[in-house]
């Protein structure tokens, strides 16, 4: 049951330099878990340090997950000069736009059971198996605490989604480790992300720096980036391997692939999957348009593009041959 905001008056407050340590240091009058479980009053404070904690609701629910519904728990300490500080908790659904929209070349991957990432900006991860695929509780705590901190909060709150919605075979288990950032370089041009073999035929008129970013893990996600921020030069190219399928909603038709390439079918734009070792595999390309002409910019023969990514990329993940 949620946990009403209790306001405790200033007459309250314990007098002396030990009573006002202990309003100014700890959760007195707040709740021990917000935003319906998606986290214990003890988690928020390794995360955001001491305080007292308050939450705020914007169409918040734990049976649906659509962007937007979101819950923001925050922990304000000091009494004549306060801090505040913020997490926001929101569930969210990857289902049309393909797996390509989780992969960041900057993701510090989790190992250990669970599934999810950590970036500068967010850190989710995946529900539980059994519940719906797809779908992700994401934690947004504006660059504060440790990537670890930030990680065994986003399980934590998967596993609360889990608990409220009645599915899961079991619980998450925290990350037993992070994978290291991946370094900015120069990319090779005849190998390009680390994939041997993977040569497309560049356009000449890009001649300026295009800085190559890479995870230094392959699964749930491998991401490369090859260009500046994504948000600001639409130049950018990305590349993404999902080896996880409960990451996406999307999966395999069935029946016989259409797309001319060999075992592989489109699946969402930009996204194609093939199963390798059993199970459904997709490869995402996206970007690489030159701003309001949608052409492609970087690599203009974008058919050898993607054979070449297939053949390269699911070589490097152990692949039966695809094409």
């Amino acid at each position: 049951m949620r946990a009403a905001a209790v306001v405790v008056a200033l007459s309250l407050v314990p007098v002396g330099a030990a009573g006002f340590a202990a309003y100014r240091l700890t959760n007195v009058g707040g709740p021990d878990s917000v935003c319906d479980g998606a986290a214990t009053a003890d988690e928020l404070h390794d995360l955001l340090g001491s305080g007292r904690i308050s939450e705020h609701r914007r169409g918040f629910s734990a049976t649906e997950a659509s962007t937007g519904n979101s819950c923001t728990a925050v922990v304000r300490s000091g009494l004549f000069e306060t801090s505040e500080k913020t997490v926001r908790f929101t569930p969210l659904r990857n289902a049309e736009d393909g797996p390509g929209t989780l992969a960041a070349s900057d993701a510090r991957l989790f190992s250990g059971g669970s599934v999810g990432s950590v970036t500068p900006d967010a850190a989710w991860a995946v529900l539980p198996e059994g519940c719906d695929k797809g779908v992700r509780a994401e934690v947004r705590a504006d660059g504060q605490g440790h990537d670890e901190t930030r990680a065994r909060l986003a399980v934590a709150f998967a596993n609360g989604l889990a608990k409220a919605r009645g599915c899961g075979n079991g619980v998450l288990p925290a990350p037993t480790a992070l994978s290291e950032k991946g370094a900015e370089t120069d990319p090779d041009w005849n190998g390009l992300c680390g994939l041997p073999g993977f040569a497309p035929a560049r356009n000449p008129e890009a001649r300026w720096r295009m800085p190559q970013q890479v995870t230094t893990a392959t699964a749930p996600i491998w991401s490369c980036r090859i260009g500046g921020d994504p948000q600001h030069d639409s130049r950018v190219q990305e590349f993404a391997i999902t080896t996880e399928p409960r990451t996406t909603a999307l999966a395999w038709k069935g029946g016989v692939s259409t797309s001319g390439l060999g075992r592989a079918q489109w699946v969402a734009d930009g996204t194609l999957v093939a199963t390798c070792q059993g199970k459904d595999v997709f490869f995402t390309i996206t970007g690489g348009i030159t701003s309001g002409l949608e052409k492609p910019f970087l690599f203009p023969d974008q058919k050898d593009l993607v054979r070449q990514f297939l053949t390269a990329g699911g070589k490097a993940i152990g692949c039966e041959p695809i094409l």
